[in-house]
This record gives C-alpha cells, sequence and structure tokens, in this order.
C-alpha cells in the first residue's frame, strides 16, 4: 500500500504541468514561447490551437504567445506562419535559393505536373466540382488517374455528390493543399478575376506564376505532356 502511495506521488510529479504557477510571471511566460516554438518545430505538419493550448496555461493567449515569438524571431531565416488553420515554422522566401544551392531542400518538395497543378487550381476555385466540371473548365478531358493522382498526393479529397445525373462525386482541396501553398484558408486564395485580368490563370505559366506567388517550390515535371 506505502509502495503504490509512493508510485503515485512520484508520477504526479512527473505529470506535466501547463500552468507553471510557480514561476514568475516573465520566466513563465518565456517557458511557455519555449514550449510552442519545440512543438512547432518537432511537428510535420502544422500546429492547431487546441494542441497547443494543451501545453500552456488554461488562460493563456496563444495568439499572444505567437505574436511574441514573431517578435523573437526578427532577424532570423525563418519565421512563424499561419498555415491550414494551423502555425508551422517557414524559411523565409529571402533564402529561397540558399536552401536550393545547398541541396538539401528537394527531398521535402512535392512533384505536381503542369496537369496536376492546372486541375488542382481549377478545383482550389471552383470546389466542389466535378471531373467533368474541370474538363470543361480547361477545355480538355481530365482522366480518373489525373484524379487519383492528386487524391494520392493529398492535394484534394472527395466532396458530396453532385446533384447531377448520376450524383458523380465532387472533389475539394484538402489541409495539405493549404500548407503546401502556404494558406492558412481557402480565402486567402487570390482573386480569381484579378488573376484572369493579369492572365495568370491562362494555360501552363500562368500555373507557374500562380505557384510562384505564393513562394511554393513546386518541383514541376517538364516531361509531362498530358
Amino acid at each position: 500500500m506505502i509502495m503504490a502511495r509512493r508510485a503515485e506521488k512520484q508520477a504526479e510529479s512527473l505529470a506535466f504541468d501547463p500552468e507553471l504557477a510557480e514561476l514568475p510571471p516573465e520566466a513563465r511566460w518565456r517557458e511557455w514561447m519555449n514550449r510552442v516554438e519545440a512543438v512547432l518545430f518537432a511537428a510535420p505538419q502544422p500546429v492547431e490551437r487546441e494542441a497547443l493550448a494543451r501545453i500552456v496555461g488554461r488562460d493563456v493567449s496563444i495568439d499572444h504567445l505567437i505574436e511574441d515569438i514573431r517578435e523573437s524571431l526578427r532577424g532570423k531565416p525563418y519565421e512563424v506562419v499561419n498555415v491550414a488553420g494551423g502555425w508551422a515554422f517557414h524559411t523565409r522566401l529571402a533564402y529561397t535559393q540558399a536552401i536550393k544551392a545547398s541541396m538539401v531542400g528537394p527531398e521535402r518538395r512535392l512533384e505536381l505536373t503542369q496537369t496536376e497543378l492546372m486541375v488542382l487550381v481549377s478545383i482550389a476555385y471552383h470546389q466542389p466540382i466535378t471531373r467533368a466540371g474541370v474538363s470543361e473548365i480547361l477545355g480538355r478531358e481530365i482522366s480518373r488517374d489525373i484524379i487519383g493522382q492528386l487524391r494520392d498526393k493529398e492535394m484534394i479529397s472527395a466532396g458530396p455528390r453532385s446533384p447531377t445525373p448520376g450524383a458523380p462525386f465532387t472533389y475539394v482541396t484538402t489541409r495539405q493543399f493549404l500548407a503546401h501553398f502556404s494558406l492558412n484558408t481557402l480565402r486567402d486564395l487570390p482573386d480569381i478575376e484579378a488573376l484572369q485580368d493579369a492572365g495568370l490563370l491562362k494555360g501552363d505559366a500562368g500555373v507557374q506564376d500562380l505557384t510562384k506567388a505564393h513562394g511554393v517550390s513546386s518541383f514541376v515535371d517538364e516531361s509531362d505532356t498530358s
């Protein structure tokens, strides 16, 4: 019985303490900032508010913590950005060429063909949309294989069935799409009319311009002829 109580007390002493009540206010705030930075650094994808709330005090403002972290990172080659409804570390665009020259970045890039990019842009701006709808927008038949490839790359997923005859599936973009294009929500997409007026949604070159506008280093397969 005594041994069990000792083990219980030891477990309690080792339990994670989000409140840090024993620390003075300034040190407590700094430790919360460190925890958030550590989680963002370790996470393979954007971290949502609910996850960060579990590692800090109950009444702590996550937004204020993020603001202070961003301020502390001024002058650093990386920053905290809002992506896909959460937060993540991103290197600043000014260092893109340095990363490419170091040869350590390409493995993290997602390979998208020109056709896949054009289909993805069409879905992003018109979702939920059927495969036939995408074909109509692009003026050519889009195969099931292209849709399947984008689903395999977790850029799109099935949406609600269309009310049209046959009730075909529609398609929508995913959180992975938002993260890849450094978008927090779909509201962050550029205005489609402005892009059309600027010629950025006409042809393959326009798709490349669109990805560059978001600072995305997507690898485009130049051999794509589909």
